[in-house]
């Protein structure tokens, strides 16, 4: 493994020939970086592979391949009309479960040229999959090294979470050939840049090829489950790390999911279409550079000439912001106010923390679900830009007093304090135009139901599923309109993990037995409903790696375990 001398940093591109040598009887397969420019055989049993890769990169994207391998192939013509053959080499007993994986290539390419414009940039593209490789995947330019556990998949032994597994990962590494590989980081305090950018994209990818709702619900419960745990911890630390011991210590949640949600504000603040501005002049200003996160956030700023010098602070601070939002109405007058402040997080010291930069995603609705005009423009969605420790927001014109949704589609990475009534709650839980809002309200309220349940059962009182509660999730159920994989997210109560998140001196036990209280009397109480929608959601003929199909399986399955959870517990 010791090729050469040359300085491990990743400013330090290079462009690279590589020619291998081996005994093809037990190397038959020799792959690096790049083009295959000449290959043969040689004296004494030996064959030879030229390689080149005109692309500068750094040493840690550089990779050689030399095994008994086989392979799969296809062919690809970019949106530039370049022919590319794609190859997935694997373990003999493998290589039948690698055509998912090929066709999830096939879509990344496809998905980042329509979406980004961006297109590859050489005649080879290698992806290798071997049991014994001891990370999960690497973006070597043009040679993919996969543990083949993100690239094995076939119908008869993975599940529909595999499968979209197994396409998010392929869709991470390839599109890292532009953010990380083509445009890499100047050290490895940037590493966001690459991995925050790069985790934002395949989101983006498996939400446009799958449920968008389900994704960012998933993302979403992660982040709050673990990232933020990891954000009020001992190991806190900002996406752009001041120093490290231990190099291997950076690959944290924080510097990849919330890296990611960081881009993602990009987005909101910017729409769509600005975000894809400021990407053009990224890559018109940077490629082939080693840059930094500031780099990407002037891109940003001067493609849409906005001042983004706050949002720098996402970078530099660490800890998750906490949102406290107060209303108040004015019935005299039709004036609806929001009061919105700042905290620091509580593993921060106030006298140092600034007030951050944060789109807050917002709608109003009246008591029949209908939105409501939030300014004379008539617009139903605005995201309203937090910069201060304290804003208000005034909203005129108001009949009655609305219900508010927002930070919506999770806008920030934020905990948001918003004492909301269940009468407030159930609205936004059956009427929310935004999935993700309508499905924490759902788990907002039934936290609190599980909650109650406790509380009684602590006591030693009886506890009780409420009437309003159950016509809720009847609902839900009988929801015909509504994204079957969104209604199986809606239908989930929160685990035990969530429910503890902001309790203390728990009594487990009780616990448990206040959720499972509380489904039992949801199975036991729409019991024909949940048989009725099970019933409705069998897919026929072949197993297929299908939006529409998965959604199926996955609210049949609720509503499977829903009843036997009837049937099991006594």
């Amino acid at each position: 493994r010791k090729i050469t001398y040359y300085p491990d940093r990743p400013d330090v591109m290079a462009t690279f020939d590589v020619t291998l040598v081996a005994n093809k009887a037990h190397y038959p397969v020799l792959l690096a970086n790049g083009n295959l420019i000449s290959s043969g055989q040689l004296k004494n049993g030996k064959h030879y592979a030229k390689w080149s890769d005109p692309h500068p990169k750094p040493s840690y994207l550089f990779a050689v391949v030399a095994g008994d391998l086989v392979h799969i192939e296809e062919n690809y013509t970019t949106s530039e009309g370049k022919p590319v053959n794609l190859r997935i080499y694997a373990e003999q007993e493998n290589l039948s479960a690698c055509q998912y994986a090929m066709d999830s290539l096939i879509r990344s390419m496809r998905w980042d040229e329509q979406r980004f414009g961006l297109a590859y940039d050489l005649s080879q593209y290698n992806i290798v999959a071997t049991n014994d490789f001891n990370m999960g995947a690497m973006e070597n330019k043009g040679l993919n090294i996969f543990n083949s556990k993100y690239v094995l998949a076939q119908a008869d032994m993975a599940t529909d979470y595999d499968f979209i597994g197994v396409e998010a990962v392929i869709g991470h590494e390839y599109f890292h050939n532009w953010t990380g590989n083509r445009v890499t980081c100047q050290d490895w305090f940037q590493l966001s840049l690459k991995e925050g950018l790069t985790v934002f994209r395949d989101q983006e990818f498996t939400a446009d090829m799958q449920s968008r709702a389900v994704k960012r619900i998933e993302d979403v419960r992660m982040l709050k489950s673990l990232q933020f745990a990891e954000d009020n911890g001992p190991m806190s630390h900002p996406i752009r790390p001041d120093s490290f011991i231990e190099i291997n210590n950076f690959y944290t949640l924080t510097i990849y999911e919330k890296g990611a949600e960081v881009v993602r504000m990009y987005d909101t603040l910017l729409g769509r279409e600005g975000f894809r501005k400021g990407m053009d002049l990224y890559f018109q200003r940077h490629d082939g550079q080693a840059v930094t996160c500031n780099d990407f956030r002037i891109a940003m700023a001067d493609a849409n000439q906005k001042d983004l010098s706050q949002f720098e602070l996402w970078y530099s601070q660490n800890g998750t912001p906490r949102i406290s939002i107060e209303e108040s109405y004015d019935a005299k007058s039709q004036c609806y106010k929001l009061t919105v402040e700042q905290k620091p997080p509580t593993n921060v010291a106030q006298k140092n923390y600034q007030a951050m930069h944060i789109p807050m995603r917002t709608a109003l609705f009246d008591d029949h679900g209908q939105q409501l005009a939030l300014d004379d423009s008539c617009s139903l969605e605005h995201v309203y830009q937090l910069k201060q420790f304290k804003q208000e927001f005034v909203f005129n014109n108001m009949p009655v007093k609305p219900v508010a949704s927002v930070f919506r589609g999770f806008s920030a990475p934020v905990i948001i304090d918003f004492n909301r009534s269940k009468e407030e709650l159930l609205k936004l839980m059956k009427f929310d135009s935004d999935s993700y809002n309508r499905w924490d309200a759902a788990q907002i309220i039934s936290e609190q139901i599980i909650l109650e349940a406790y509380a009684n059962i602590c006591a030693d009182k009886d506890a009780s599923c409420p009437a309003f509660f159950i016509e809720a999730i009847r609902y839900i159920l009988t929801d015909t309109q509504t994204d079957p994989a969104l209604l199986a997210e809606a239908l989930s109560l929160p685990g035990l993990k969530t429910l503890m998140a902001t309790m203390s001196d728990i009594r487990v036990n009780k616990l448990h037995n206040a959720r499972d209280f509380i489904k039992k009397s949801l199975a036991t109480a729409l019991e024909v409903e949940f048989l009725s929608v099970y019933n409705q959601n069998f897919v026929e003929g072949d197993y297929k790696v299908e939006p529409q199909d998965i959604a199926k399986r996955s609210l049949k399955n609720v509503c499977l375990d829903y009843l036997m959870f009837k049937i099991g517990r006594a």
